[in-house]
């Protein structure tokens, strides 16, 4: 097996090294991140390798996800720390490639990958273009790595559902994993955006999580008055000290609206705290 990790940025490289790999018969799991890794992050790579022989990991923080005015140029890059983390870890290959290798003519005469529908709803009404930055750079990067599975965490629910449906609509032959979010020991979802947070703001910030339990409580329980729940998950928001961007009761398994009748709901949730916009979702089935 490895003897240490390697880092790439060229994609012949990366092509040759997983060339061999595949040649050997080994599986390959993927884990595509834009760096400043925690401990969410890591936990996608264990699951990775836990199923694959081999474990790739990219890092790149991607132009074409950030809209106007939002944090690309302020994103934290530690690609030294990341690497001692991944190397800690025991991953084979580290991808990480330059804005122009990805991006040669530039953003806007990249060709793009739209999934309609999912992606102008919740996140996507509030950062237009964001998924389809989202499911350009996944799928440059599956064509890159063409592992055998890749693994994304359930934080991002959308980017998640996002990514599942361009997989069967491009008939892409990647198995994608779903893991669970990784927390804080107070329930707040692990993510590179809490490091901008102050002290005060870090510790309001896990009633976001609590206010989604309290909201999945209810549903739990039969109840079914969707608007209200909504509003009152808002309210509760605000309370607490967040302004919300949405607080929103979907069907779990494709993010449409519910009916009375459905059981299998996803309570998801973006707030502001400060300037922090912090995301956050929780099964209700």
């Amino acid at each position: 097996m490895s003897n240490g990790m390697e880092t790439v940025s060229d994609i012949e490289r990366l092509r040759q090294r997983i060339g061999s790999w595949r040649k050997a018969g080994e599986r390959i799991g993927f884990v595509p991140t834009m760096g400043n890794l925690h401990a969410g992050h890591l936990a996608l790579v264990d699951a990775a390798k836990g199923q694959c022989e081999r474990s790739v990991v990219s890092i790149f923080v991607n132009s074409m996800q950030f809209g106007e005015g939002e944090d690309f140029d302020s994103y934290p890059r530690t690609l030294k720390e990341d690497q001692h983390k991944l190397e800690q870890a025991g991953v084979d290959l580290l991808f990480a490639p330059s804005g122009t290798t990805i991006y040669p003519q530039g953003n806007q005469a990249q060709t793009r990958v739209e999934v309609p529908e999912l992606s102008d709803i919740l996140c996507g009404a509030s950062r237009p273009g964001h998924f389809v930055g989202v499911a350009t750079i996944v799928c440059k990067l599956f064509n890159y790595v063409q592992p055998d599975l890749a693994v994304f965490g359930e934080k991002d629910y959308q980017q998640l559902m996002v990514i599942r449906r361009m997989v069967a609509d491009l008939a892409i032959p990647i198995e994608i994993v779903g893991l669970p979010t990784v927390r804080e020991a107070d329930g707040l979802a692990k993510s590179s955006r809490n490091g901008y947070l102050s002290v005060d703001e870090r510790k309001q910030a896990p009633k976001l999580y609590e206010i989604l339990n309290i909201t999945a409580e209810s549903l739990r329980s039969g109840e079914r008055n969707y608007a209200l729940l909504e509003s009152n998950g808002a309210d509760m928001l605000r309370s607490a000290g967040f302004k919300p961007d949405y607080f929103s009761i979907r069907r779990a398994h494709d993010l449409a609206l519910p009916g009375r009748e459905d059981q299998h709901l996803v309570i998801l949730a973006a707030a502001y705290m400060g300037t922090t916009r912090l995301i956050d979702n929780l099964n209700a089935a």
